[in-house]
């Protein structure tokens, strides 16, 4: 009920906003006998800001031929404004949209490739149609409105949203294994000791991202070679690599549920692995190795008649159940009959059911082995410590578990449970949710480009400068707060999953966005000419990327760098375009 209130007000704004500013009087119109005698200049009239801020003389065009337009300053801000939150409700719509459809739908394609296109799809919009109309030189000046749009909106999820989210979803870090204990926050704003923790997928989604990059640095290479010539050729493989890496990346979110699923599964097993022989080397009669490290065939063949309690010379399925109920695997939450179906598979060469003496013999080895290789230990010196090397695999099986990701099954029940029963009227709301933000967006992008060309003609200040800061505060808001209350909740798995969105949101940036513009660019014949721009989205994409990708716990202190990149990036632009001219 709550959720449909909201649309209808959200309905409302919309309409009362549109009807004002179908009714709004243009600024720069006043009456022909007030603007001058031929004697009297009427500037007098007009407010200080007016005079100030007045553009060129020529007049501007109406969007559709009916919204409204103005050469001042100030009415351009309340277009932007009025548009800008516009485009925000239509991202807010998409956003709730597609929520509601994967909840239907579930991931697979849905949520793999269908959704993650719809996220980046008022960025898309707003470069489209700052390319697309009027003539070649026309879109030439304002093509700068979506490489602004694409770089702010680069930056301002890696460096604002991203520090936020640590700060928000910041929980205690314990020093044993350097992971934040989700929901406990006792250590207030300690610099090393609170922080965040996220599993090995999201470490993954920060390499796509940084790899993400690649056909920036492919448009970019004649000009970093100082030749004309194979510019528009240039455009043209970036574009062809940006569209094959964007179906990769599709492909990749589409088949990742069931590569995750794989990696827990083989996580599991490898934890029940080290368990069984961590147990083995505690019951063992004698030590597993003899003093030159090699297993101790005797001592094996011994544990092997302790597990066969009906000593019929073979461990049965019950048997080798019986054994991983009595080990108690608390950390992990294991299913025992498909726990034990795996290590039969692994053990039953013979595929009689069942595992004889030499079948245990050489299981037991090979597992010994494949601890030994893993690395837990550089070295297994001869003697009583021989068998270290099986409590540090223990250890490691246990941390890469952790790093997967906690399990959803509980949540995933609930959830289950609620859509079944309203599939109908949820997929019915999700798609109007969709349709709704797709067409405000269509509708309101060209207009909210013109407005900020406008004001930048009005004010001199450069269009990209206007889109880097303002437009990605429209098109990524509902993005951000989203991002910012899920963080809250203070638990790995939220924590994750909110990281995962920004740089999967970046990457969408990067691939998705970029195709557009590209694409502008050759059919158009227009002149990329955006080194700065390219340099600072490759220096804070790679930088965040290669700094998320080889740790998955950040401490608050990191925070801090991230947003100090946001003032960088606007002053290396301003430094290379205005102090040594790369544009």
């Amino acid at each position: 009920m709550s959720s449909s209130i909201s649309l209808s007000l959200s309905l409302l704004v919309s309409l009362v906003l549109v009807l004002l500013l179908i009714t709004t009087v243009h600024s720069r119109v006043l009456p022909h006998h007030l603007l001058s005698d031929g004697l009297h200049s009427s500037h007098f009239l007009d407010p200080p800001y007016l005079t100030l801020a007045r553009g060129s003389s020529s007049s501007c065009e109406q969007s559709y031929g009916f919204l409204p337009c103005t050469e001042t300053a100030l009415g351009n801000v309340f277009l932007i404004l009025v548009y800008g939150y516009l485009m925000f409700l239509a991202a807010t719509y998409l956003s709730n949209g597609s929520e509601l459809l994967l909840e239907i739908l579930g991931p697979g394609i849905v949520g793999g490739l269908f959704l993650p296109m719809l996220g980046a799809l008022p960025d898309a919009m707003l470069i489209l149609v700052s390319g697309i109309s009027g003539t070649a030189a026309t879109a030439q000046s304002q093509v700068s409105v979506g490489m602004g749009l694409m770089a702010g909106s680069t930056v301002m999820l890696l460096t604002l949203i991203w520090g936020s989210c640590v700060i928000v979803g910041k929980c205690d870090i314990r020093e044993s294994d350097d992971i934040a204990i989700d929901g406990k926050n006792t250590k207030g704003f300690s610099l090393t000791g609170s922080g965040v923790s996220t599993d090995i997928w999201t470490c993954y989604a920060a390499r796509i991202m940084a790899i993400s990059v690649i056909p920036f640095l492919v448009v970019q290479l004649p000009q970093a070679l100082h030749s004309s010539s194979g510019r528009h050729l240039a455009v043209l493989i970036a574009l062809i690599l940006s569209l094959a890496m964007l179906i990769s990346y599709c492909l990749y979110q589409v088949f990742q549920p069931w590569i995750q699923k794989r990696r827990l599964a083989y996580a599991k097993l490898k934890h029940v692995m080290s368990g069984i022989l961590q147990h083995l080397k505690q019951k063992s009669l004698g030590r597993l190795l003899t003093d030159d490290g090699q297993p101790d065939e005797e001592v094996i063949k011994k544990l092997f008649e302790a597990i066969d309690v009906n000593n019929d010379k073979k461990v049965s399925a019950s048997e080798l159940k019986a054994l991983i109920i009595g080990i108690r695997f608390e950390e992990i939450d294991l299913d025992n009959d498909n726990t034990v179906a795996e290590v039969m598979r692994d053990f039953d060469t013979s595929n009689d059911q069942s595992i004889d003496e030499d079948e245990f013999l050489a299981g037991v080895i090979k597992w010994l082995n494949e601890a030994r290789q893993a690395g837990a230990s550089a070295t297994a010196d001869p003697g009583p410590h021989t068998t270290k090397f099986i409590s540090d695999f223990h250890e490691q099986t246990m941390r890469e578990h952790a790093l997967l990701g906690p399990e959803q099954q509980e949540e995933e029940q609930e959830e289950a449970v609620e859509v079944v029963a309203n599939r109908r009227n949820i997929f019915i709301k999700a798609m109007l949710m969709l349709l709704l933000g797709t067409v405000i967006a269509a509708v309101f992008a060209d207009p909210l480009v013109d407005a900020v060309n406008n004001f930048s003609d009005a004010t001199s200040i450069p269009t990209f400068f206007i889109s880097f800061i303002a437009l990605p505060l429209a098109t990524n808001s509902s993005e951000a707060v989203s991002a910012i209350i899920f963080a809250s909740r203070k638990k790995k798995r939220t924590a994750s999953l909110t990281f995962s969105e920004l740089y999967g949101a970046v990457t969408m940036n990067n691939l998705l966005c970029l195709s557009v513009f590209l694409a502008l660019v050759y059919i158009r014949g227009l002149k990329w000419d955006f080194s700065s721009e390219v340099l600072v989205i490759f220096i804070v994409c790679v930088m965040m990327g290669a700094f998320a990708s080889f740790r998955s716990t950040f401490p608050l202190w990191t925070c801090g760098l991230a947003y100090l990149l946001y003032p960088f990036s606007l002053a290396l632009v301003y430094v290379l375009d205005y102090v040594f001219g790369w544009s």
